[in-house]
């Protein structure tokens, strides 16, 4: 079984659903099978179906029981395509493309995108720890006049704060505002207490946030108002590099995302810049796709 792929090898390997299902079953079960519900050892193959049968509590079972693959009609050579295009798109891919390209609905194309991104969401990371930098965005339409800018009641415009620290790991989140408690609030619960340095621009908010942390020894400013972007190794130029290639996915590629789901793309596009460098990203993709909670229609499009 091959981790590597690019999309040639990945038609060679997984253009039928039973080299999928045995890939699945080789992820899922790399050891010894066991069910699902009983974690019994002692199961029987149903001859002539893509099931089988526990000795134990005799529940019938198949590799896709209990994933984000059960509850689906789309073929599994879709999916697996469909997560190799997410993966390997360095701005994403919107949910149009995919309906061309797999010839699907859209309706199922969009769903499809939001399961899979709903998989690559990281469940309790590490806390980033060395040299951080801590910066904040604005996403949105542009607005004429006053209203165009932050805190104006009028704006619509989404804030973004963006964690990274610097030869690790990036964390994008949606935040409500940008005052000191917030940022604050997302340092603490991303950033390790004993941080090198945190270096942030010159924003307003940040010497509330770093004073609450008892970090104000440990911050540095960079002053873009004096067009100084670099200060000696004082600088934000990793998190706003992070910035760009998120923005250049929202005009390129999504051209449109809604504050509701914004938090996904930024799951999605945190977990692929992460893993540039990863060489096995499909493979480790399709295992969160396994362990992963389904995540149903209705609570998507709930308000």
């Amino acid at each position: 079984m091959a981790d590597s792929v690019n999309l040639c090898s990945l038609i060679e390997q997984f253009g039928s659903e039973e080299k999928c299902r045995a890939y699945l079953e080789a992820l899922r079960w790399p050891d010894k099978m066991e069910c699902p519900r009983c974690a019994g050892e002692t199961i029987s193959k149903i001859t002539k179906r893509n099931q089988y049968d526990c000795d134990a509590c005799r529940y019938q079972f198949s590799v896709t029981a209990g994933t984000v693959f059960n509850d689906s009609h789309l073929p599994l050579w879709k999916w697996f395509l469909c997560t190799y295009l997410l993966c390997e798109s360095r701005k994403g891919m919107s949910a149009n493309q995919i309906k061309r390209t797999l010839g699907i609905s859209y309706k199922t194309a969009w769903y499809l995108c939001h399961r899979v991104r709903s998989a690559m969401r990281e469940v309790n990371p590490e806390r980033l720890g060395g040299t951080v930098e801590v910066d904040e965005t604005y996403i949105g339409g542009a607005q004429r006049g006053h209203q165009h800018k932050p805190g104006h009641p009028m704006c619509k415009k989404e804030i973004v704060i963006g964690i990274r620290q610097r030869g690790g790991e990036t964390r994008f989140f949606h935040a409500e505002d940008a005052k000191s408690g917030t940022l604050a609030r997302y340092i603490r619960e991303n950033v390790s207490s004993d941080v090198d340095v945190i270096m942030t621009d010159e924003y307003m908010g940040y010497p509330g946030a770093m004073k609450a942390l008892d970090l104000s020894d440990r911050h540095k400013t960079i002053k873009h108002k004096s067009r100084v972007h670099v200060d000696g190794n004082i600088h934000t130029n990793s998190i706003e590099s992070a910035f760009s290639l998120l923005k250049r996915g929202i005009i390129g590629s999504w051209h449109k995302v809604s504050a509701k789901h914004l938090a996904a793309y930024l799951d999605e596009m945190t977990f692929r810049f992460n893993n540039r460098n990863n060489p096995f990203l499909f493979r480790d993709t399709m295992l969160k796709l396994i362990e992963a909670p389904v995540l149903e229609y209705k609570e998507l499009i709930a308000a």
